[in-house]
């Protein structure tokens, strides 16, 4: 029974970790990139000679009492505008896994509060990343008698690129590889040949663009999790890749691996400690309990880390 609850238990936190890691790592990595490719309009907008801020533990603790479901990845970053002042808004983005009816709500929700806590404009973006062509929601809206409130969002919906791949293959923005590789997870869903096909070739285009190393493993990174495959099937990936690296003189997968090895490791730590192994440093137990803020109840989280309440509260407030 412990053993299957501790199975759940990574589970879930693998994917977590697929949801999370995944895309805000490449929003980290390529920001401007990000508004370049889906709000372009917004991009031409900003002055990126100054520095940007991401204020992504501010917004954890902003929200971390919302009993409004949380499906996927939200990110606030600090911009500035080129507008000759010393003008800043904060844009608010939400990257959204599911069809979820109190989307509008949660992201007006959190719109206000996000301006409650700084008092400086604040817009939101949405990337619909769900599998749902109906699920295309745009606004939040309120109206009884003469009062009226309407709270409209710009979106993006995957999905609507499924008739542009030809143009994806061919741009070299990190997102049209981020958006083609949804596309192709979207396509392989119940074929994993099919899959090993497409993430093999995704990989290749890296090289084959002349992306640089870091750029390489940053991408490689995103594909490798929206990608997964089976064990058996996986050995095959990589065995095909070193094969091609090889050829390169490029072992930057080999490398990349590692990246791999350490989501193995977290997860093992994690098993172990549900089993009553876990002898970890009071590093990485805190490091564990920060990954589940905000997914886990802290009592939860308790017994998972071995880490009294008091000390995961400390490390929310």
């Amino acid at each position: 029974m412990e053993k299957r609850k501790a199975k759940k238990a990574v589970d879930n936190l693998s994917m977590l970790d697929y949801q999370d890691s995944a895309w805000k790592d490449i929003i980290d990595a390529y920001f401007p990139e990000f508004l370049m490719f889906y709000f372009p309009t917004i991009h031409r907008d900003i002055d990126f000679n100054k520095k940007y801020e991401f204020l992504d533990k501010e917004f954890q603790k902003i929200t971390k009492d919302s009993e409004l479901n949380k499906k996927f990845v939200d990110k606030l970053i600090k911009v500035y505008l080129k507008t000759g002042e010393e003008k800043w808004i904060l844009i608010h983005i939400e990257i959204q896994g599911t069809a979820d009816k109190t989307f509008t709500e949660r992201l007006y929700v959190y719109n206000y509060r996000i301006f409650d806590r700084y008092h400086q404009d604040v817009v939101t973006l949405a990337i619909l990343a769900d599998d749902s062509e109906n699920f295309r929601p745009e606004s939040y809206k309120v109206k009884y008698w003469n009062f009226e409130h309407t709270f409209k969002f710009p979106t993006v919906k995957l999905l609507d690129y499924q008739g542009k791949i030809e143009k994806l293959e061919k741009n070299n923005n990190p997102f049209a590889i981020a958006t083609l590789a949804y596309l192709r997870f979207i396509e392989t869903k119940n074929n994993k040949n099919k899959r090993l096909f497409w993430k093999t070739s995704l990989i290749k285009a890296l090289y084959i663009k002349g992306f640089k190393k870091n750029d390489i493993l940053n991408l490689y990174r995103f594909i490798d999790w929206l990608l997964l495959l089976p064990e058996n099937i996986a050995i095959k990936f990589h065995e095909e890749i070193s094969k091609f690296e090889e050829a390169k003189n490029m072992p930057y997968i080999t490398t990349a691996e590692r990246i791999g090895m350490q989501k193995g490791k977290l997860e093992g730590k994690l098993e172990g400690k549900l089993e009553g192994k876990l002898e970890g440093k009071l590093e990485e137990k805190l490091e564990l309990a920060q990954k589940m803020i905000g997914y886990l109840k802290i009592n939860e989280i308790s017994t998972i880390t071995g880490l009294t309440e008091d000390e995961i509260k400390k490390l929310i407030n």
